[in-house]
């Protein structure tokens, strides 16, 4: 990462973006935990900046006894609120410095969970190995053939699973990343699917968001195999004056900030 990276919107393939992630959050991973970390607690799962919990929302449904994999874990929270609720949680993410955070939490809370450090793109998992697939704003938005994640989620899925995700909304794409004022206005093309980019002075990829379209994610979880039950798009709550990024109450209480997938793995 540079100081000033060169901002800009073009295509890459996966390969460059899990570089460009690994090298992100592992050098962002004690930042990001010193910003965020107290908002997303050591024992919690919260799927978003507008404060929704799985402990109100329930969208993930009876925990007790099932194995669930929490995709781009992150710190683990979630995967360690999960354990916490009876279920059999393993937490994977890409990246060595998340876990690394991870493995801390764990020793300070004493709740531990099987961690494993794996590309989303390529499950380190057998067919039908889960219950449960979840992520709240992990891996989705940080591959380039996010379809191919919905493909990998199925495999290991068993019949009847539930896979649930949540990501920036659509919408946000529109604006800039301004918590103020200056991200009311509408300045890009919602159609525009090319990734934001931030780059180094040699024009390498250092840290890289995928954008994809309401229709866009429907589509390919439908394509996978999936059956939409849901799309949560949490309301900003009174009493919280928080600002997590481009996330706000002045934004928060005109247009949606995060949107949640909710979908099942056909029976048989």
């Amino acid at each position: 990462m540079t100081d000033d990276p060169a901002v800009t919107r073009r295509t890459v393939d996966d390969a460059d973006a899990r570089r460009a992630s690994r090298r992100w959050w592992d050098g962002d991973a004690d930042d990001y935990q010193a910003e965020h970390g107290r908002f997303l607690g050591e024992v919690d799962f919260v799927w978003c900046p507008e404060g929704l919990r799985e402990a109100q929302a329930g969208l993930l449904g009876d925990l007790t006894g099932r194995r669930v994999l929490e995709l781009g874990c992150g710190a683990a929270s979630a995967a360690r609120w999960l354990a916490t609720r009876h279920a059999r949680p393993v937490a994977m993410d890409l990246s060595a410095g998340m876990l690394r955070h991870a493995r801390a939490a764990a020793d300070s809370s004493g709740v531990r969970v099987p961690l494993v450090q794996a590309d989303a793109l390529a499950l380190p998992f057998a067919d039908q190995s889960f219950d449960i697939v979840c992520t709240a704003f992990g891996a989705i938005p940080f591959v380039a053939d996010s379809a191919a994640v919905m493909r990998e989620v199925h495999r290991v899925l068993r019949p009847g699973g539930r896979w649930v995700f949540s990501v920036t909304h659509p919408m946000r794409w529109i604006f800039l990343d301004d918590p103020g004022e200056g991200g009311l206005h509408a300045v890009h093309s919602y159609f525009d699917r090319r990734p934001y980019i931030e780059q180094d002075a040699d024009g390498v990829p250092t840290y890289v968001e995928q954008h994809r379209t309401l229709g866009d994610r429907i589509r390919e979880l439908v394509a996978a195999g999936f059956t939409l039950r849901d799309l949560v798009e949490p309301e900003w709550p009174q009493g919280h004056d928080g600002i997590w990024g481009q996330w706000s109450p002045l934004r928060g209480r005109l247009f949606p900030g995060t949107a949640i997938f909710v979908s099942d793995k056909s029976p048989g």
